[in-house]
């Protein structure tokens, strides 16, 4: 296989098996390292996901000159052939009135998350951030308006020939935001010959893709502007045109510690675009609804997150959740470790429930 994630690196091989069936939903970063980590351990281990093959947004939203693809499917093959896991894809698992999230293009068949919860010893939450953020702002309604994770998946499944029509190429594209799916947006739209623009509310000292990653793809042709924020889509006969922006300053520190930004009065200007990109956060995607989450024990948090207490635990006793669905969107590094923590946490739990002896060599850290 050459070169790839190695999710089950706690052991070589497969050990004796525990007679334990556990479900892990979502087959990202998060889900697969939990993966790796249980079927080491000795669970017999079902993964879940809505995608035609695992990986989450490192197969589906990170560009392939970022992370191979074959890194990550290899891994996961690897678990399905070494470890006995079963990956069962174009799956969306799901309790309650289910509301349309990003990347469900290519789902084929629904599993009410109660039935899982009904047919497994443990269960393991990962389902990520499938719902993009937007301000309300005039004209995003318009056509041409779209968000970074929306944007880069049409890019993907075409890629892997998963869709029939190429996405829409557009002239002149505004990129907002300043993370790191800003920068794979606007690189993405670079590479489809389009003039591009990149906008940040905040200097590029502040901009979560850092320094680096801004001043990368600057010199590879992106245009930077810092310290704008956009107050309006224009737009003409329902089609954008174009983005009115207000200017910045930065004034004290707000909730996150970062310099909040303020508008200067009369400081607005337009940039012209056929295509506008929010990269401006997403949201964590349970696989529940909030009127259905305490039916089966498992707490929300406000911001649509799962609660779970110290151990990574939900308030079902045999569900927990870890990655980005628990602490919100974040890079590929804390959602691997928050995994890797529940699913220590997760066997030495149901070890100390069924009275068994702790495996050594896998006793939570």
């Amino acid at each position: 296989m050459g070169d790839y994630m190695k999710f089950a690196f706690m052991c070589r091989e497969r050990r004796q098996s525990l007679n334990t069936r556990v479900a892990v939903i979502g087959a990202g970063p998060a889900g697969l390292s939990a993966t790796g980590f249980l079927a080491c351990s000795g669970y017999d281990v079902d993964v879940y996901d809505k995608q035609p093959l695992p990986g989450g947004l490192m197969t589906f939203a990170i560009p392939s000159w970022r992370i191979p693809p074959s890194r990550v499917l290899d891994g996961a093959r690897e678990l399905e052939e070494k470890f006995n896991v079963k990956i069962i894809t174009r799956s969306k698992v799901y309790a309650g009135e289910e509301t349309h999230e990003e990347g469900d293009d290519l789902v084929e068949k629904r599993i009410n998350l109660e039935d899982i919860l009904s047919q497994y010893d443990l269960v393991l939450i990962t389902t990520g951030t499938w719902i993009s953020k937007i301000p309300k702002l005039p004209g995003t309604g318009s056509q041409g308006v779209t968000t970074a994770l929306e944007y880069l998946y049409k890019w993907k499944i075409h890629e892997y020939k998963l869709a029939p029509v190429k996405p829409p190429i557009a002239k002149r594209v505004v990129v907002i935001g300043g993370g790191y799916s800003a920068v794979d947006a606007a690189e993405r739209a670079l590479k489809t010959g389009a003039e591009v623009h990149l906008v940040y509310r905040r200097t590029i000292r502040e901009a979560p893709a850092g320094i680096y990653e801004i001043e990368r793809i600057k010199r590879e042709g992106v245009a930077f502007t810092e310290l704008a924020s956009p107050v309006e889509i224009i737009e003409k006969n329902g089609v954008a045109i174009g983005v009115k922006f207000q200017k910045m300053t930065l004034g004290p520190p707000d909730e996150t510690g970062r310099p909040r930004p303020i508008p200067i009065p009369g400081g607005e200007f337009i940039v012209d675009a056929d295509l506008v990109v929010f990269a401006t956060g997403e949201s964590p995607t349970p696989p529940i609804s909030p009127s259905r989450a305490e039916a089966v024990g498992i707490k929300l948090n406000k911001d649509g997150s799962i609660w779970v207490n110290d151990i990574m635990q939900t308030s079902n006793p045999k569900v927990f959740a870890a990655g980005d669905v628990v602490h919100g969107a974040s890079r590929i590094g804390p959602a691997i470790r928050s995994s890797l923590k529940a699913a220590r946490y997760m066997h030495n739990w149901f070890m100390a429930k069924t009275g068994r002896m702790v495996t050594p060599g896998v006793i939570a850290q």
